[in-house]
């Protein structure tokens, strides 16, 4: 009989990614860190009119959801969740230097293995090319060592950037969700865009390296 695994540990978490060279920078992923509170709040307080429109309306206001404090809080949650196999939480860093997250959620194993992806990048890299990388190599590492078979992710139709980042993967529209979520006070549309194993037997990064939106470096 096989040894039992460590205890806390699931498939695909936790984990650490990259590094991939795009225009911005240098882009890893990893797990995040209880460490990163200042980063992590110094960027959404100054990006609060950049991300506040796009995410799910939440109590109380955007300074004590995104203070120094607050993290703490989200940390536990997230590493709680990523423990119980239900979530894979992590971080996109620039250059060694927080720039913002990526969260696979909705872990469903049996016979469905399917999960959403959630993302965000600070305001002064968009356009660098590492919400793209970030994805890239977080859907692969969902579809390899995490044994998923789907992602999908919802973005509302006027969301431009983060719909480019979906279309630059290939991932593909699958339909409208009608007042889906409720982001920044109301209830908005959201596209769906999915992508299965089947659709990208080499993987994203391949995808992005073979056409020149980033390099690995040597």
């Amino acid at each position: 009989m096989d040894a039992p695994g460590p205890q806390g540990r699931h498939p695909g978490w936790p984990a650490k990614l990259g590094p991939l060279q795009v225009n911005a920078g240098l882009v890893a992923v990893r797990g995040p860190r209880l460490l990163d509170a200042s980063a992590w709040s110094r960027i959404r307080l100054r990006d609060r009119e950049h991300l506040e429109r796009w995410e799910p309306t939440a109590p109380g206001s955007w300074e004590d959801r995104n203070g120094t404090f607050a993290w703490p809080g989200q940390w536990s949650s997230l590493r709680a969740l990523a423990r119980r196999g239900m979530t894979l939480p992590f971080v996109i860093t620039v250059d060694d230097q927080l720039a913002g997250q990526v969260t696979v959620g909705n872990v469903i194993r049996g016979s469905l293995c399917s999960a959403w992806v959630g993302y965000w990048v600070a305001s002064h890299l968009i356009g660098g090319g590492v919400a793209p990388a970030a994805v890239a190599m977080v859907v692969d590492h969902c579809f390899m060592a995490a044994g998923l078979h789907r992602i999908e992710a919802t973005v509302r139709p006027e969301n431009a950037a983060s719909l480019r980042v979906l279309e630059k993967l290939g991932f593909r529209q699958e339909g409208l969700f009608k007042r889906y979520l409720d982001v920044a006070g109301d209830w908005r549309d959201h596209f769906c865009y999915a992508l299965t194993t089947e659709d990208v037997p080499d993987g994203l990064v391949s995808r992005l390296l073979a056409d020149g939106r980033a390099t690995i470096p040597r």
